[in-house]
């Protein structure tokens, strides 16, 4: 289970998160947040504090990230640099992206 981190790190830069259309009633109809952050586990953290509807949607009951959500760093998924554990720099856009189905 990734750690459940309840403020964000001395250091942390402020990070701007894409919130897509299907999720944005999740955090008052918001196309972008501001999250104070060292890694994607912090954004989690920080999402799940100030936002836990937007939370559940993106995260299982153990803090995993569903498998319908995607979450990139730039134009990077998470799972080509280091996960949740993906370091933040100032001037990153993490982007929330749902899968999208149909036939």
């Amino acid at each position: 289970m990734p750690p459940r981190l309840t403020t964000p790190a001395p250091g942390a830069t402020t990070i701007a998160v894409s919130i897509p259309t299907p999720l944005r009633d999740c955090c008052r109809g918001a196309a972008e947040l501001s999250i104070p952050a060292t890694d994607l586990h912090v954004v989690l953290a920080e999402l799940e504090r100030r936002y836990p509807r937007l939370h559940r949607s993106i995260c299982d009951e153990t803090g995993a990230v569903r498998r319908h959500i995607n979450l990139f760093v730039n134009t990077h998924h998470m799972r080509d640099r280091d996960g949740l554990a993906t370091r933040l720099a100032a001037g990153d856009v993490v982007t929330i992206m749902t899968a999208v189905s149909g036939g």
